[in-house]
């Protein structure tokens, strides 16, 4: 299996349709565009011709939502057969997936929901990660969930089956630090734990976003700015793993482009400044 490609460790945004034709027009200062792997799953048309002309610009990540990669269902062979098209022909940096499952007896959820952390669950999520891996032949940056219960049948901590994961697939790791917040303030435990026990090596690309926080627990939308608190858990990332390319995710209630580029703007000087401490 071919190593991945690097990013530069660079903030990114994620394209959404709305902002396409600005994008196109403006070519806007920013490191990489992240769009959602689905959306291009098409043989053709303006969706795909735009994205090709885009990716002449910039470096582009593909971000998959379908994979399922936590279901008993078998592995949809469809779904990765259009996957691995779709990596041939826009020949993206890096391709990530969630640790979720969202189909069960062939019905599909339009959700990422939490897996239970059992080590049955564990070997069933590495098989299908080892067999996304063989037929793509690149490494999977796999992303942790944001979650808003926990299973009684759960043997480890989340942090602990990320890991395990990670070591037992090879695996590289897309970490969301607006998903580790959201669980630690919804579940009580402290979120740097979480990030202590991650292997910083395999850490691809890291994911800012914001949540509502409206009702009983956090909820993870991607319709607002990152919260405070995530920004410092993302500085404390940083600071135990370097810099790392980051991405700000944005998928409902869509701001301005302008928007995306500043809150990106604000993890770039985190970047550059833990690159001015490195030096």
């Amino acid at each position: 299996m071919s190593a991945a490609n690097h990013l530069p460790a660079v903030a990114g945004i994620g394209l959404r349709s709305p902002h396409v034709a600005q994008v196109r027009r403006d070519r806007p200062v920013i490191g990489w565009l992240e769009v959602h792997s689905e959306n291009y799953f098409v043989d053709g048309g303006p969706a795909l011709a735009a994205l090709e002309a885009i990716r002449a610009d910039y470096p582009i990540s593909l971000h998959g939502v379908g994979l399922a990669l936590g279901s008993a269902d078998p592995l949809d062979a469809s779904h990765l057969k259009r996957l691995k098209k779709l990596v041939a022909w826009i020949e993206p940096v890096l391709v990530s997936e969630h640790l979720s499952w969202g189909k069960i007896d062939g019905r599909h959820l339009n959700d990422l929901l939490p897996l239970p952390f059992t080590d049955e669950a564990l070997a069933l999520s590495c098989d299908r990660v080892n067999a996304v891996q063989n037929e793509l032949q690149r490494p999977l940056l796999v992303e942790n969930v944001s979650s808003y219960l926990r299973f009684e049948e759960d043997a480890m901590a989340e942090w602990e089956f990320v890991a395990a994961l990670v070591r037992r697939t090879g695996c590289k790791l897309l970490l969301d630090a607006n998903n580790i917040y959201v669980n630690a303030v919804n579940h009580g435990f402290d979120p740097h734990e979480y990030l202590a026990a991650m292997p910083g090596d395999a850490i691809s690309e890291i994911h800012l976003a914001g949540f509502d926080a409206s009702g009983p627990c956090l909820i993870d939308t991607h319709g607002a700015r990152v919260a405070p608190p995530v920004w410092a858990l993302y500085r404390a990332a940083i600071e135990r793993f370097g810099p790392k390319p980051t991405l700000i995710e944005w998928d409902t209630d869509l701001p301005t482009l302008g928007v995306l580029l500043d809150e990106a703007s604000i993890a770039q000087a985190v970047l550059e400044e833990s690159d001015a401490i490195a030096a």
